[in-house]
C-alpha cells in the first residue's frame, strides 16, 4: 500500500452473500378460547460487508479490510442471528355467560366474571456478531475508518466471551500485529449478547348495552424486567495497550419493564 495516501475511498459494486436457514412453525387454531404459534429459526448468514455506513451496520466497520482480498472479510454477517424464536398466546378465559364456568347471566356476575382475555408474546434471539478491531490504521494503508483486526494471541487459553458487560471479551486474547501487516482475526468472529423479552396483556370486555362496550386493558413490556444489553466495544486496544473500554457494553436495546393500563369506550 502507498503509505502517503490517507482517507481514500473505494467504492466497489461487487459482493457475495449466502444464507441457509431451518423454519419450524407450529400453530394451534381457536379452540375452545386457545390459540398459539411458536417459531422457531436457525440459519447462518454470510457476507462480504453489511452496511454502506455504520449507521447501517454498527456492529461491523464500515469498510473491507483488504480491496484486493474480499475473502479476508467473508464472515457472518451483521444481521446474521443464529438462532431466534417467537412464542404468541391467546387465551378466552372461560368464565361468565357461554363459557365453561360460573355461566350465570346474573346481570353484576356476568359483568364482573365474564370477557376476560389473557395474551402473552415471548421473544428469544441469540446474538449478533460483531468483529474486534485494532482502533488504528495498523496495516498503514491509509484507511482513516480503521477496519484493522488484531491477531490472535497463541499463548492465550480458555473462553474469549466472558459473559460480563463490563468486559463482554477478554481482550488478552489479541495481540496487535506487526505494523504494515493485516492481523489474522477474521470479521464477526465474536458474537455479542442475545435477546429475550416477554410481553403480557390481560384485557376485559364488558358489554354496557347493545351499542357500547367497555374495554379494560393491562399491559406489560419486557414482563421479566431483563437487561437486553447492546453490542460491546469492538476496539481492543489503545495505541500498543489494551483499552480500558474494550468489550464495554453501554447500551441497552429494549427498555426496562413499562406497566399500562387503560380504558376504551367502543361504539
Amino acid at each position: 500500500p502507498n503509505q502517503y495516501l490517507s482517507g481514500g475511498f473505494f467504492w466497489m459494486t461487487q459482493g457475495n452473500s449466502s444464507y441457509n436457514g431451518l423454519q419450524a412453525d407450529l400453530t394451534k387454531r381457536m379452540a375452545k378460547g386457545l390459540q398459539f404459534r411458536a417459531n422457531f429459526t436457525w440459519s447462518k448468514n454470510l457476507d462480504i460487508n453489511s452496511g454502506l455506513t455504520g449507521a447501517q451496520a454498527q456492529n461491523q466497520p464500515q469498510m473491507l479490510l483488504d480491496r484486493t482480498n474480499l475473502r479476508r472479510d467473508w464472515g457472518a454477517s451483521a444481521l446474521d442471528v443464529r438462532a431466534q424464536s417467537t412464542i404468541s398466546l391467546h387465551y378466552d378465559l372461560p368464565f361468565g355467560p357461554g363459557q365453561r364456568w360460573l355461566k350465570s347471566n346474573n346481570g353484576v356476575v356476568s359483568k364482573l366474571v365474564g370477557g376476560w382475555q389473557f395474551n402473552t408474546i415471548t421473544t428469544l434471539l441469540s446474538g449478533f456478531p460483531f468483529t474486534p478491531t485494532v482502533g488504528a490504521n495498523r496495516s498503514g494503508n491509509g484507511d482513516t475508518r480503521n477496519p484493522d483486526r488484531p491477531s490472535f494471541n497463541p499463548n492465550f487459553t480458555g473462553s474469549i466471551i466472558t459473559g460480563d458487560p463490563n468486559r463482554w471479551y477478554d481482550p488478552n486474547a489479541f495481540v496487535l500485529p506487526t505494523v504494515g501487516t493485516f492481523g489474522n482475526a477474521g470479521r464477526s468472529i465474536l458474537r455479542g449478547p442475545g435477546l429475550q423479552t416477554v410481553d403480557l396483556s390481560v384485557m376485559k370486555n364488558t358489554r354496557l348495552t347493545e351499542r357500547f362496550t367497555l374495554q379494560f386493558r393491562a399491559e406489560a413490556f419486557n414482563l421479566l424486567n431483563r437487561a437486553n444489553f447492546g453490542t460491546p466495544n469492538p476496539i481492543v486496544f489503545s495505541g500498543t495497550s489494551v483499552a480500558a473500554a474494550a468489550g464495554l457494553i453501554t447500551t441497552t436495546v429494549t427498555p426496562s419493564r413499562q406497566l399500562q393500563g387503560s380504558l376504551k369506550l367502543i361504539f
